[in-house]
């Protein structure tokens, strides 16, 4: 435990931030009781001015351990400015830490989950590559590599995104919270299909209500539908003649006219059959996910995933033959019990499949999952990702010609490392680069879902979530419908100024 003293919270979460960075699963205490390193923070105002117009002179960071190790570092900068501070103070805590713990992090000081909006910043303002590069590697202290990716991804990003009308158009996000079994490591709303079979057409029908609810909002309908996206859960989970009569839902629903494309997460392998296969095709559904996470039978036995790499690698060539042309693949690296070899071999059995797009995930040890609830149980097995596995991944897709087209991080994933998403030119899913970016409304229905209300002139965001749990989704169904009605009264009144 590492205990925290501050005489002002000014730059807390970035220094929280900074920590965890350092030392993964580690808690941080303001009591010093059963800490073995303290990190003292001082922040001393130049004794000159007055509270009206107060100006920040230095910051010390002091760091001690129980063996007596002791160092520091002091910036003086106008703290209470924290545009021009915080980078300054993030970096001398960083070279702080570095030194103590011997390492050195790929992402330097960036905390935050979009590193590419730097990057997208300034190509906005018309900098070059070399500059963009330096703000990074000189600001940021990431090494060249993670610069290098960054101006990859926003400038395809910005290609891309030169066909959106953010203001005129808008996405849906229809949520199926059932798979086949729950993953270890999964937090999102997930339901047995098996334990909820009785349930499942109950939910499908609370789920049509809420689609026909928002398809006739009258300030959507003046707008154009641009991407669809099914997810889950394991919307393939479902039996045929669900998937079949929930699209044909959504389909009579929504006005198609524009919709440039329509995803459905398929993700396990052992819920995928050839007429659910028939069902996608004939419903113009065009990107599909088969998911393996990894090629170890071993390791999906683990992380209790219910299929085989066997089963993998036919529900793929189903998909093939069934006629689809743009199939997704997710893994994650840094799974329970792996390390490089076990990535290494994933990766060359998924170049044998050529997939369309592969998302790879760092795996995350998120609060809801069982995996963090049970951490004591596994925590020998877990080595986390590394940057070497992040590599390697590279090197596949672009041996594939999949290139990054968008890359995101989250907290608790331990080594602080990347989600990123290679894509074949043409085969990007565009729902995860506008989720990210947060420039178009998506309109999200289903258990657990969240929708986004993008308010542009007032550059604000507003979300409206669905309850996650799914017996008290279809119990408050009119609830969750009212929640929406209200929003949109509230999107069709900033229009209307």
């Amino acid at each position: 435990m590492i205990y925290l003293k501050q005489n002002e919270e000014l730059y807390n979460n970035d220094i929280r931030a900074m920590l965890q960075a350092f030392f993964d699963n580690e808690k941080v205490s303001v009591k010093k009781e059963d800490t073995r390193l303290s990190l003292l923070v001082e922040y001393t105002p130049d004794s000159h001015t007055d509270m009206q117009t107060r100006v920040g002179k230095a910051v010390t960071f002091l760091l001690e351990d129980e063996a007596g190790y002791r160092d520091s570092r002091t910036v003086v900068t106008d703290f209470y400015d924290k545009k021009q501070a915080r980078n300054p103070l993030k970096a001398a805590l960083y070279h702080l830490l570095s030194a103590y713990t011997g390492h050195t992090l790929p992402w330097g000081s960036l905390t935050g989950v979009r590193p590419t909006k730097i990057a997208t910043e300034l190509l906005e303002q018309g900098q070059s590559d070399a500059e963009i590069r330096k703000v990074y590697t000189d600001t940021y202290l990431t090494i060249p590599q993670k610069a290098e990716i960054c101006i990859e991804v926003a400038k395809r990003e910005q290609e891309l995104l030169q066909a959106y009308h953010y203001e005129e158009e808008y996405g849906i996000y229809i949520g199926i919270p059932f798979c086949p079994s729950r993953c270890l490591y999964c937090s999102f709303p997930s339901y047995s299909i098996e334990g909820y079979r009785d349930r499942v057409e109950d939910y499908l029908h609370a789920l049509r209500r809420e689609i026909e609810f928002v398809a006739s909002s009258e300030v959507y309908r003046q707008k154009r539908l641009v991407v669809v996206y099914v997810g889950g859960g394991t919307p393939s989970a479902l039996s045929a003649g669900q998937l079949e009569t929930l699209i044909a839902v959504i389909r009579q629903s929504f006005d198609f006219t524009y919709v440039r494309e329509f995803c459905v997460e398929c993700g396990r392998p052992d819920s995928i059959t050839p007429d659910k296969l028939h069902v996608l095709r004939q419903a113009g559904v065009g990107r599909i996910s088969i998911n393996p996470q990894t090629m170890s039978d071993a390791t999906l036995s683990l992380i209790g995933r219910a299929h085989t790499v066997e089963q993998t690698k036919e529900a793929f060539a189903l998909a093939r033959q069934a006629g689809f042309t743009n199939i997704n693949m997710d893994m994650i690296v840094g799974l329970p019990g792996e390390g490089m070899e076990e990535v290494a071999y994933t990766l060359s059995e998924l170049e044998k499949l050529k997939p369309d797009s592969l998302t790879v995930h760092s795996l995350a040890l998120k609060r809801a999952s069982n995996l963090k609830i049970e951490l004591s149980r596994y925590q020998e097995l877990i080595r986390g990702s590394t940057n070497e596995m992040l590599l390697a991944v590279d090197a596949c897709a672009r041996s594939l010609s999949l290139f990054p087209y968008y890359l995101y991080r989250q907290k608790n994933i331990p080594g602080k490392l990347e989600n990123i998403g290679y894509a074949a030119k043409g085969k990007e899913c565009m729902y995860n680069i506008l989720i990210m970016e947060e420039k178009l409304d998506i309109l999200a229905m289903g258990a657990g879902a969240s929708s986004k209300f993008v308010f542009h002139r007032e550059n604000r965001i507003e979300r409206v979530e669905n309850v996650k749990n799914v017996d008290a989704y279809m119990t408050r169904i009119d609830e969750m419908i009212e929640r929406k009605r209200n929003m949109f009264l509230n999107v069709a009144a900033y229009e209307r100024v």
